[in-house]
């Protein structure tokens, strides 16, 4: 009954929607898959979710790889229901977790990596996930220009962790590292060194047929810098991964991903003159062989049942970014 659902969901709607025959192509944004649910990360699929979502995908979509998927779009050839699956920041669990289950569906990826923090390092926003997570019932943290939270479950943990992310997030590296510093010298525990890639996993990934695209050193907020200083971060990033793979880096992904909120049109200037062949937002809708192809638009439904899963994305096809 199920599967009848889902599809005459996936032939109905682009018929009602008149996107049947259009070339538009999907981008998925993922981030981690992990091992079980996390009530701290409870928009992140599990492996039990993320293999459901790649069925799907693999059933009611034409995966492809992003370099394919580009070629075709170029050619004027891009198949129905065209989509890639991309990830950012570079976790450990993309190789762990995610990439037996690219394997089994045959779906290509591109895993897009902030080198500053693998090999043992851990991304800034999870410093703070993992030291609220941890904490006791209280904690102060006037001291770096916030406030003092109390905690009575776990959904007012997460609650206050997403509202510290939301007010640090935009402050300068230098200046939301050191509170980030300072919220870590609070946590009750040690934290996870072991939630980024090593650069074995990310060689594992690449020798598996996965994409590895830049995404920055630091994973700043490239509008907050000037021109020379998101250069250095989005070359210096570069010039690692390439290091790291012995090959050229063809893929970029703005942190956060937002024009105007997160990165400006001079620094996709910079990503172009880096010698990237193409870079992704996190603008939702879907792009056309007239999109800008250093703006590419990237969606992901979070819905935690299939049909709404397959309802929305198709949806999104709908939006086209131009």
């Amino acid at each position: 009954m199920k599967q009848c659902i889902l599809k005459a969901i996936s032939v109905a709607l682009p018929l009602v929607l008149k996107t049947k025959g259009k070339q538009h192509l999907s981008i998925l944004i993922y981030h981690r898959v992990l091992p079980e649910y996390d009530f701290m990360r409870p928009s992140e699929p599990t492996i039990k979710e993320f293999d459901w979502q790649m069925s799907l995908v693999s059933r009611y979509f034409t995966p492809l790889s992003l370099a394919r998927a580009l070629e075709l779009m170029d050619r004027g050839e891009l198949p129905e229901n065209a989509i890639c699956v991309t990830f950012d920041d570079g976790y450990a669990d993309n190789e762990s977790c995610a990439l037996p289950i690219l394997k089994k569906w045959k779906i290509p990826a591109t895993v897009f990596v902030s080198t500053g923090f693998i090999n043992g390092g851990r991304m800034w926003n999870d410093t703070v996930v993992e030291t609220i997570k941890c904490a006791g019932e209280y904690i102060d943290l006037r001291k770096v220009g916030l406030d003092e939270y109390a905690f009575k479950d776990s959904e007012s943990k997460r609650t206050v962790a997403q509202k510290i992310l939301t007010e640090i997030k935009h402050r300068e590296v230098g200046q939301r590292a050191e509170t980030v510093d300072f919220i870590e010298s609070l946590a009750k525990q040690s934290l996870p060194n072991d939630l980024m890639a090593t650069d074995q996993q990310i060689l594992n990934l690449d020798a598996a047929g996965v994409e590895i695209g830049g995404h920055t050193v630091n994973h700043p907020i490239l509008a907050k810098l000037n021109d020379a200083r998101a250069e250095q971060e989005i070359i210096d990033g570069k010039v690692h991964l390439e290091s790291v793979l012995s090959k050229k880096l063809r893929y970029f992904a703005y942190p956060n991903g937002k024009l105007g909120d997160d990165y400006l049109e001079s620094q996709v200037r910079i990503v172009k003159e880096a010698g990237f062949e193409a870079a992704v937002s996190t603008t939702w809708g879907v792009s056309t062989r007239n999109s800008d192809r250093y703006q590419l638009a990237r969606f992901t439904p979070w819905d935690k049942s299939p049909d709404k899963f397959l309802l929305r994305l198709l949806l999104n096809q709908k939006s086209v970014k131009l």
